[in-house]
C-alpha cells in the first residue's frame, strides 16, 4: 500500500452512484409494495451496502483499513430505473472515494441478486464516482502562485562550516512542491542579532514567508524563539500546535520542541526544528493549509 503515515487527518466525503434497471414495470411494483419473496429489497440492500464500505479494504489489496464514520445510503425510482446514492464519511489521512464505489456496486448486486427470480432482464450500470471533497488537493488550487519565501538556517556549527545543512534544503523542496520560491537561503549562527537582523531584512524586501530551522530546542544555544517573539506584531499559536500534535504522533520527543510562528508586517514567520526530519515534518503538518492566511491578508497587499 501506499505511504500516508505522513498526511494530516481531515474531514473526506465521498458520494458514488449506481442504477439498477428493470425490465418491466411489475419489478418495480414488487419492491414498492414488498412483495419480492427474498425479503425488502432497499432495507436488505443497505444492510449489504454498509457491509460492502466498512469491508472495502478486505477486498481490494491496496486500499487502506480506516474508520468509516458515516454512511447514508439512499434510493429513488425513475420509471425502471432504481438511482442508488451512497455517502461516505470519514477523519483519516486518505478518501473514502473507493470505499463509496464499492458500497454502490454491493448495494446494485445485492438488488441484482433479490430480483433475479422475477426479472431475468435487470441490468446494473453507471456505477461512477459523483463527488469527493476533504484532501489535500481540495485546498492547494486556493492558494496564490506568486508567493516568495527566504529560508534562514540557524546554527552555529553549519555556519562554521563544520556540519551540513539538509534541514533548509528540505524546507525549500516542500516550498517548492506548493508553489512557493525560495528566494533567500542564509546560514547564519545562533546569535540574536543575527537571527534579528535576518527578520528585519526580509520584512523589507517584502517576502511573504520567513522559515527559520534550528535553535528550537533546550540547549544553552537554542535561542532562536527568545529572538523573534519580542519581533512579531502577532503570535499564531495554532500553527505551532499543529505542528507539535502532528509531531507527537510520530515521535515522543515532539513536545520537546519550541515552535514558533507569527506575523510581521505582512510576513509570515515560522521557527522550525533543525532536524531535518523535524523540519519536514513541521511542513507537512502544516502546508498547503497554512497558506490561507495570505488569502485573509490578500486585501492588505497583493490583488
Amino acid at each position: 500500500m501506499i505511504d500516508i503515515t505522513h498526511k494530516v487527518n481531515t474531514l473526506r466525503i465521498a458520494t458514488a452512484s449506481a442504477i439498477v434497471s428493470a425490465s418491466s414495470t411489475e419489478t418495480i411494483q414488487a419492491v414498492e409494495n414488498k412483495s419480492v419473496p427474498k425479503g425488502d429489497v432497499f432495507e436488505m440492500s443497505r444492510a449489504a451496502g454498509l457491509l460492502g464500505v466498512k469491508n472495502t479494504a478486505l477486498i481490494l489489496p491496496d486500499c487502506h483499513p480506516m474508520p468509516i464514520e458515516s454512511t447514508s445510503i439512499s434510493f429513488m425510482i425513475d420509471g425502471l430505473d432504481i438511482h442508488v446514492s451512497v455517502e461516505v464519511k470519514t477523519i483519516y489521512k486518505t478518501g473514502v472515494e473507493v470505499e463509496a464505489m464499492h458500497g454502490a456496486s454491493v448495494v446494485a448486486l445485492n438488488m441484482y441478486d433479490m430480483l433475479k427470480p422475477i426479472d431475468k432482464g435487470l441490468i446494473i450500470n453507471n456505477i461512477r464516482l459523483e463527488s469527493k471533497k476533504g484532501g489535500k488537493s481540495d485546498y492547494e488550487d486556493r492558494f496564490r502562485r506568486d508567493l516568495r519565501a527566504a529560508v534562514v538556517v540557524c546554527s552555529d556549527s553549519i555556519a562554521a562550516g563544520q556540519k551540513e545543512d539538509k534541514a533548509g534544503k528540505r524546507i525549500s523542496e516542500k516550498l517548492k512542491e506548493y508553489h512557493v520560491s525560495t528566494e533567500e537561503y542564509n546560514v547564519i549562527p545562533d546569535e540574536v542579532d543575527r537571527i534579528r537582523t535576518e527578520l528585519t531584512k526580509c520584512v523589507a524586501r517584502d517576502v511573504d514567508i520567513l522559515i527559520y530551522t534550528g535553535g528550537t530546542g533546550l540547549s544553552k544555544r537554542d535561542i532562536t524563539p527568545e529572538a523573534l517573539k519580542p519581533e512579531l506584531d502577532r503570535e499564531i499559536p495554532g500553527i505551532s500546535e499543529a505542528i507539535r500534535a502532528y509531531g507527537q504522533e510520530r515521535m515522543p520527543y515532539a513536545m520537546l520542541s519550541r515552535s514558533l510562528a507569527g506575523i510581521k508586517g505582512q510576513t509570515l514567520v515560522l521557527a522550525l526544528p533543525g532536524s531535518t526530519r523535524g523540519a519536514e515534518e513541521s511542513m507537512d503538518a502544516i502546508f498547503p493549509f497554512v497558506l490561507h492566511l495570505f488569502r485573509i491578508m490578500k486585501g492588505v497587499r497583493h490583488d
